[in-house]
């Protein structure tokens, strides 16, 4: 037993060395292995079966459909903001089915290069490309499609624009039995019979007249290529729409002609004749439907459905019902008020008057007048827009108080004002205006004094384009989340004369910032569609206002009154003396780098409207000076303003605009205090007879502080401490000033005129010397030959007012322009010194 129980433990002990082994555990983990990839494999395959199932159940209780009904009649509707009256629509062209056959050989051979090379050999749908798409995707490269030919046919043909993974099972099932019931000349046939190609055009024989004014039969080889690639994006690849358009479609057509010889479709010498140009397209007629401003605004419309992420053909066959912020009164007062201002004489197609309003506080917009009929030019001047000239200076003054300086501070208001680098800015005539304000420097719109302002804030440039973006006014360039219209500033950059307005605005944009102004500081994004509802009454999209703070309700109040200082005694009073409803406005006049004046502007704003007119001639920057009988802001556009906003407030209430703040910050540069009057001169006191004793010392009747023994007048409160010049202890009136120009009646030669001093007056009439028979920027009574513009400018050494022409007299004008040089010198080197000493 004993030897039993040793073997035993023996045994027991053996074993649980053996399980100990090392040489045992591979053995296990095999085992384990074995045991997972068996039942790995085992689910894997229960899970294809099922799958396979589910899919051999879906492909046979999906059947193909009848062809989509409603395909060629989806037309969307574009509505006023009422949401009923009918603004246009968009409408797809009836399709013209051609066989096959019909077709020529190097448009079917370009499709295929440009949509689908396997097409001859997938079975409707392509793994391969489904892969490549998605790493492509997946890595951040070019977004690519997946869709086969085949996909693309059934998409459009038997299915709805839903985006969902049913839809491509759905869609993926139809193909495959697509491929297995119909040859692929008849899936090829259908496609090309059925697809967008743009421009409303469904099918290629639509498309070749659409295009080429064509039958699809006659297309040649160049014409093919183009109908391929236009394909793959119908709105950004149609030449008609501009330039970048048709560089976009020429890079995308030399891919399909390449692509085409390398599938063995043409040989290299008709790949090389094909690849160099693209082919003539004859002009685009539009329809009659787009007539006016309609065409303008469906442009408009279909532009920002696209930005949303409607597609082309949603756009154009989707049965969409678009209600816009347009309205029927906002319209029809932008053209009404531009014919009852525009001068007489002028065709449309060199003067374009460009209207827009804006709605404070949500960024509808209203109305436009895009400068002409549409059908007569295609360009939107109320979105291309122009020059900016002086109504950019808002957003410098609101730049300016928001770093630190008052509506009350002055500055350099002479001419011309000679920048570090050496640069020379001038005010309109070269009128010297001496110290001003920015109230001042605001209603005259006196460049230099905002030249100063640019100056003397640290990075001065850039802080006002950061205002005016914040504002409302986009960038230089389009920003990751873009808005307005167009998205994008061209030349808004930050140099020294900014404030000035060389960047290219549009009205609509420039609108818009103003109702920043208007709406208390905040702004509103612009836009133009309310809400889209599809076909089957889902809403698609529903807009929801965009709004922020850009400056504060104080500062926007100190700008606002500046502002309505223009309409109410500056540049822009004549035009709207008598106007019913507050306003506030500025406006501008733009000069090119060769002096041409290439832009004339008035923007303004009530509480409830902010417009905008701008006018421009011929491509946007020929001149206006001595073309138009005036050429300033004041003028022409400012009549266009008032006539606009006559008919857009009609039945408003009149509310009042803001009142000033006075922002007072701390200002970033010394020498720019408001102007104060001098201090009266010192009194004598009247010294009482009385001895004094402590307790008359102490007395204090007027409760001044001041006591009775040293008090001149111990009966007024006020005195001392207020001016009481003759002694009878009744406070002097402080300074009258009659005109309001900052300067006492008793230092003012004109006290009733506020434009003097600052402003010429040479024979002491206290008129401004303004008359300038021959627009030449000199005044009749400084102009030795009022009646000819070239003089002074030009030679004259025999004083007949004829302009030289001989040698003799081009030297003179050498001579004077030395001597106008110097005099400028001599005033740069006054400025420097005096900029120098503040």
């Amino acid at each position: 037993m004993a030897d039993g129980k040793r073997r035993a433990s023996t045994t027991s002990g053996s074993s649980k060395k053996k399980s100990k082994s090392p040489s045992s555990e591979p053995t296990t983990w095999k085992r384990r292995l074995l045991k997972v990839t068996k039942w790995g494999s085992i689910g894997f395959l229960v899970m294809v079966l099922i799958a396979a199932g589910l899919f051999f159940i879906a492909y046979r209780s999906i059947d193909i459909p009848s062809a989509n009904s409603d395909f060629t009649t989806q037309t969307t509707h574009v509505y006023y903001s009422d949401g009923e009256t009918d603004l246009g629509r968009f409408a797809i062209q009836e399709r013209d089915p051609i066989p096959l056959d019909e077709m020529p050989e190097t448009l079917k051979g370009a499709v295929v290069a440009a949509e689908d090379q396997s097409f001859w050999t997938n079975e409707g749908i392509d793994p391969k490309g489904i892969l490549r798409a998605a790493f492509s995707n997946a890595s951040g490269g070019v977004t690519q499609g997946a869709s086969t030919i085949t996909q693309q046919y059934v998409k459009v043909l038997y299915l709805t624009q839903e985006r969902s993974w049913k839809r491509k099972v759905k869609e993926a099932i139809l193909s495959l039995k697509i491929e297995n019931q119909y040859s692929k000349d008849e899936v090829l046939e259908g496609y090309l019979n059925t697809i967008y190609f743009g421009r409303g055009a469904y099918g290629v024989q639509a498309a070749a007249q659409a295009y080429f004014e064509v039958d699809a039969k006659d297309l040649n080889l160049r014409q093919s290529a183009v109908l391929a690639a236009v394909l793959n994006d119908p709105n950004d690849l149609d030449p008609a729409n501009g330039k970048a358009a048709r560089q976009a479609l020429k890079g995308r057509y030399q891919y399909v002609v390449g692509e085409m010889e390398e599938m063995g479709e043409i040989d290299a010498d008709e790949r090389d004749r094909a690849y160099r140009r693209l082919p003539d397209f004859p002009e685009v007629e539009e329809e009659d439907a787009y007539g006016g401003q309609t065409g303008h605004v469906l442009q408009m419309v279909k532009q920002e459905l696209l930005r949303l992420g409607f597609s082309e053909q949603e756009i154009n066959g989707g049965g969409l019902e678009v209600t816009t912020t347009f309205t029927k009164k906002a319209m029809e007062a932008a053209e009404d008020g531009m014919k009852a201002a525009r001068p007489e004489g002028y065709g449309y197609k060199n003067l374009h008057v460009a209207v827009a309003t804006v709605e404070p506080g949500t960024g509808a917009v209203r109305g436009i007048y895009a400068g002409q009929d549409y059908l007569e030019s295609q360009i939107n001047w109320a979105v291309a827009g122009g020059q900016a000239g002086s109504t950019f200076k808002p957003f410098a003054l609101a730049a300016g108080i928001k770093d630190g300086f008052s509506l009350k501070d002055t500055f350099d208001g002479n001419s011309p004002y000679i920048a570090d680098d050496g640069t020379p800015f001038e005010n309109q005539g070269d009128v010297p205006y001496g110290p001003v304000n920015l109230i001042r420097a605001t209603e005259d719109s006196i460049n230099t004094a905002y030249i100063d302002l640019t100056d003397s804030m640290e990075d001065g440039p850039q802080k006002i384009v950061d205002t005016a973006v914040d504002m409302g006014i986009p960038p230089a360039e389009t920003p990751r989340n873009p808005w307005g219209f167009p998205t994008r500033s061209p030349a808004l950059d930050p140099n020294l004369g900014v404030a000035l307005g060389s960047q290219t605005v549009s009205p609509v944009n420039m609108a818009n910032g103003y109702a920043t102004i208007a709406n208390g500081g905040v702004a509103a994004e612009p836009f133009i569609i309310e809400k889209v509802v599809d076909q089957n009454g889902d809403k698609r999209y529903d807009h929801k206002v965009q709004d922020h703070t850009a400056i504060s309700e104080d500062i926007a109040a100190d700008v606002s009154y500046a502002m309505q200082q223009v309409v109410e005694a500056g540049s822009g009073a004549e035009a709207l003396s008598g106007f019913a409803w507050p306003a506030a406005g500025k406006t501008g006049t733009a000069t090119n780098d060769d002096g041409d004046v290439t832009s004339a502007w008035f923007g303004g704003f009530t509480a409830q409207y902010s417009t905008a007119v701008m006018y421009v001639r011929g491509d946007g920057t020929e001149q206006l000076k001595d073309w138009l009988p005036y050429y300033f802001g004041g003028k022409h556009p400012a009549q266009t303003w008032r006539a606009v906003m006559d008919q857009v407030m009609e039945g408003e209430e009149p509310i009042p605009l803001a009142e000033p703040v006075y922002v007072d910050g701390e200002a970033p540069e010394e020498g720019h205090e408001p102007y104060t009057p001098p201090p009266p001169p010192p009194t004598k006191t009247k010294q009482t007879e009385e001895p004094s004793t402590d307790e008359t010392e102490s007395a204090d009747s007027d409760g001044d502080g001041t006591p009775d023994d040293q008090d001149a007048c111990p009966d007024n409160p006020e005195i001392p401490g207020s001016p009481d010049s003759d002694g009878d202890c009744v406070v002097d009136e402080a300074p009258v000033d009659s005109d309001g120009d900052g300067v006492p009646d008793d230092s003012d030669p004109c006290p009733d005129n506020g434009d003097i001093p600052g402003s010429p007056d040479t024979d002491g009439d206290c008129q401004v010397d303004t008359a300038d028979s021959d627009g030449d920027g000199v005044p009749d009574d400084r102009d030795r030959c009022p009646d000819n513009p070239e003089i002074p400018g030009s030679p004259d050494l025999d004083g007949d007012c004829v302009v030289d022409s001989d040698q003799g007299g081009q030297g003179g004008g050498r001579d004077e322009a030395t001597n106008r040089s110097t005099a400028v010198s001599d005033r740069r080197r006054r400025l420097v010194g005096r900029r120098a000493v503040r």
